[in-house]
């Protein structure tokens, strides 16, 4: 049976709370302070926690923190003074999964709650993962990060270079999570016109201005008990940016020539190219939205901080050009893909993705050669450059340097071993050292075979 652990110093709120939930047919165990809860939490297994944030021998961060710690699967979701959003950013930013505030709103609280149990029937994996292609560290760090972060409904601020993939992170955080049978919901802030932005985000009623001749659900409408991500959320106006914040704070948003407001239930998440930061100091972005956005960060990678995941790219966008090509494969010469691993991709991903599909379009064969890809020469860098970001990457790779140099001295015996058709004596010459010193290093590095 489904079971939950209340936390609150008031009976009241203890017994409102335990009959909700069993209304639910959710079991409840109460407690009323930390050092009760902490004993509940090591003896027993919960589906969810609901703490409120003051309690007598410490507060529901100390819950928060002790449940990162030692049941880091269990969702938990605090109780907070009406109005009091500080404290509300400060758990989720501690690992709370989401907040209610007092006086507690029954229906919110039941919302809340299913999507919390739902939380614990998925396994944070969607066939959305298998679109972020590459091996690299960065992107095994951010599918381990998205893999959390969907567990969670703090708002994330998905932070990168244009082209980078930030919708595409967004989107797999909703499909990994417990909301994903609901809308996602992409809108792009810079796309939508000031006069009608404010509908768009929240609707209007029939009749409210010349041409609203009926109802009109809003953005937030359309999303609700699904995620909200907004792309390019630097570029909305200041007007829009205060009714947007107290959107988010109150769960709630009023069409335009409405009388009452609207409860929704939505996950926000926000992405931008821009430096989010730099416009608050400059006051270009309110820096109360900007604390309320950024409870969490991720950072998505650009191309060239892994560069090691080109190839693998080159190959995916090529087998899916070739998906409606009935003459065979094509492919990239070594000259035209030593161009790319080269090339600084200012436009990330989707650049790789344009080169590629024109390049297709210009070859004459099914072989892509470098005249084919028409790559900028002011994006090309430079021999010095490309060896820093590729050892950069690659040290990435290895838990020591020893190990690192060791794999850069493999692939030097190796290709001079290819280079003279696996003849040990010529290797050992092309490479100016003795042939039993050479010998020596092949054992060593696992390279040795019998033939000579």
């Amino acid at each position: 049976m489904t079971s939950a652990l209340i936390i609150d110093d008031e009976p009241d709120i203890r017994e409102l709370l335990s009959i909700t939930l069993d209304r639910m047919s959710i079991k409840s165990d109460t407690a009323a302070n930390v050092s009760d809860a902490k004993r509940l939490l090591e003896n027993k297994t919960f589906n969810i926690c609901l703490t409120d944030m003051k309690l007598p021998d410490g507060s529901g961060l100390d819950i928060v923190k002790f449940i990162q710690k030692h049941r880091p699967e269990l969702p938990v979701a605090v109780i907070t003074a009406h109005g009091n959003m500080d404290t509300a950013v400060q758990a989720m930013k501690a690992g709370a999964f989401d907040f209610v505030n007092k006086p507690i709103d029954i229906n919110a609280l039941r919302r809340l709650v299913s999507i919390a149990i739902k939380t614990s029937d998925v396994d944070g994996h969607s066939e959305h993962d298998d679109e972020f292609i590459g091996d690299s560290p960065s992107i095994h760090q951010l599918k381990a990060s998205i893999k959390k972060l969907s567990r969670s409904q703090a708002p994330v601020y998905i932070s990168g270079e244009s082209g980078s993939g930030k919708e595409l992170v967004a989107k797999s955080i909703h499909m990994c999570g417990p909301r994903h049978k609901q809308p996602f919901v992409p809108v792009n802030c810079g796309a939508i016109p000031a006069e009608l932005m404010e509908s768009e985000f929240f609707g209007h009623k029939k009749g409210t201005f010349t041409g609203a001749t009926q109802d009109k659900l809003g953005l937030f409408q359309a999303a609700d008990g699904g995620t909200l991500f907004l792309d390019e959320v630097a570029d909305l106006p200041l007007d829009m940016q205060v009714k947007l914040l107290r959107a988010i704070q109150e769960k709630a948003i009023r069409p335009v020539g409405a009388h009452a407001e609207i409860q929704t239930d939505v996950r926000i998440l926000c992405a931008t190219h821009k430096d989010l930061q730099a416009l608050v100091d400059e006051r270009e972005f309110r820096q109360d939205l900007y604390y309320r956005l950024n409870v969490i960060q991720l950072q998505v990678p650009s191309l060239r901080e892994r560069a090691e995941d080109v190839t693998l790219l080159v190959d995916h966008f090529l087998e899916r050009l070739d998906a409606n090509n009935p003459e065979g494969s094509t492919s990239l010469s070594k000259a035209a893909l030593a161009e790319l691993t080269r090339y600084s991709f200012p436009g990330n991903i989707r650049e790789l993705e344009n080169i590629l599909e024109r390049a297709y379009t210009l070859c004459d064969n099914a072989i892509i050669e470098v005249s084919d890809l028409l790559l900028s020469p002011s994006q090309k860098m430079t021999p010095k450059e490309s060896q820093q970001v590729g050892y950069y990457a690659a040290c990435q790779q290895f838990a020591s340097i020893d190990e690192f140099l060791a794999e850069i001295e493999r692939e030097i015996l190796s290709d001079a071993l290819e280079h003279v058709r696996w003849n040990k004596t010529l290797a050992a010459k092309k490479l100016g050292i003795s042939f039993r010193s050479f010998r020596y290093r092949l054992s060593k590095l696992g390279l040795d075979t019998d033939d000579d």
